[in-house]
């Protein structure tokens, strides 16, 4: 366990999310298996004073990837897809451009299907959806790139690959989420959110530095779209999650080494390569898997050093600072001197 002089390190770390009528963050750190800090600084909701506590929940955005990409490896489990299958195979209204495309290419950030943000009409009514996406790209016969012939990290693919989900299992994403990951891990609050549809409990809402303090920037028009940062959950129920990638209560050893391999370079900071719903750095003992969330009023990472038997999680519901550093940092107690003892 951590010494009194490592938690108060990291209260010093932390101290910018602990202001009292500021948004904040929750933060877990789990060594060895158990979970050795949990626990939330500042608000959740600003407008009704509600603190941010270890079962609150917060919109994961890009660190949804990983679960969307649990689910495709699943079904490959299941034999209801291979990862191999062309894209068109399941979602056939995409344009003749799209031909080369596998769920690999999908799942690696290797497509070069178009960006839907790059697309978007400039009005758009109400909130955009998995299949609203898929609609943008019927308009576009074309890629960036030839499949597989480079590197493009692309929420169109994520979006994409929701929608194979619902095509391949019989049942919408959030429903297969919820059926076959978060049930059988007792992640009994984590969801795919849809406004009307489900409800999200211990919520955190999203906010922006205004001149003025703190202004709530908790939705925009493609908050909605599930595949590719849809899913609220709390480091109560990640712990959880963290624990299932030990072994292979959900996914096989084949399933996770898939997920946890570099398929292609990035030439990004940290990410010398991208699993399927990873970014992977290091080798060896110092080989980090790691994920960072960006969506208005919310800024996530979640780190993982397998070998170490580490784990760091950083949700914030605030749109400054980048929590990547911070995490490291409090890493860092935990793989030196007393605390790693």
């Amino acid at each position: 366990m951590p010494t009194s002089q490592t938690l108060d390190r990291i209260d010093t770390l932390m101290a910018a999310y602990a202001e009292p009528r500021g948004p904040g963050a929750a933060l877990l750190v789990v060594r060895d298996g158990v979970p050795v800090v949990r626990k939330g600084y500042g608000l959740a909701n600003l407008e009704r004073g509600i603190p941010v506590d270890p079962g609150t929940n917060f919109r994961l955005a890009s660190v949804s990837k990983q679960f969307t990409a649990a689910a495709i490896l699943l079904l490959a489990q299941d034999g209801a897809l291979s990862l191999d299958d062309p894209v068109r195979r399941w979602l056939p209204s995409l344009p003749a451009a799209a031909d080369g495309i596998t769920l690999h290419h999908l799942l690696s950030h290797t497509s070069g299907v178009v960006d839907y943000e790059d697309v978007l009409p400039d009005a758009i009514e109400g909130q955009l959806r998995d299949a609203d996406v898929l609609r943008l790209l019927e308009t576009q016969d074309r890629l960036y790139f030839a499949p597989g012939s480079d590197y493009r990290y692309s929420n169109s693919g994520y979006a994409l690959l929701a929608l194979i989900v619902g095509e391949a299992s019989g049942l919408d994403f959030a429903t297969f989420l919820r059926e076959r990951i978060f049930k059988p891990l007792g992640m009994d609050a984590t969801l795919a959110f849809e406004n009307g549809i489900s409800t999200v409990r211990d919520r955190a809402y999203g906010y922006s530095a205004a001149t003025d303090g703190w202004a709530r920037t908790d939705q925009s028009s493609t908050s909605a779209v599930l595949g590719d940062g849809g899913i609220y959950s709390s480091i109560d129920d990640l712990a959880k999650w963290d624990a299932a990638l030990r072994d292979d209560r959900l996914l096989s050893d084949a399933s996770r080494a898939l997920a946890f391999t570099a398929h292609t370079t990035t030439g990004e900071a940290d990410v010398e390569g991208y699993g399927y719903g990873w970014r992977v750095h290091g080798e060896g003992a110092d080989r980090l898997l790691w994920h960072s969330g960006e969506t208005i009023g919310f800024r996530n990472v979640l780190l993982r050093w397998p070998e170490q038997r580490l784990t760091v999680v950083l949700l914030t519901n605030r749109n400054d600072p980048e929590p990547y550093a911070l995490a490291r940092r409090i890493a860092a107690e935990f793989q030196t001197g007393e605390a790693q003892r």
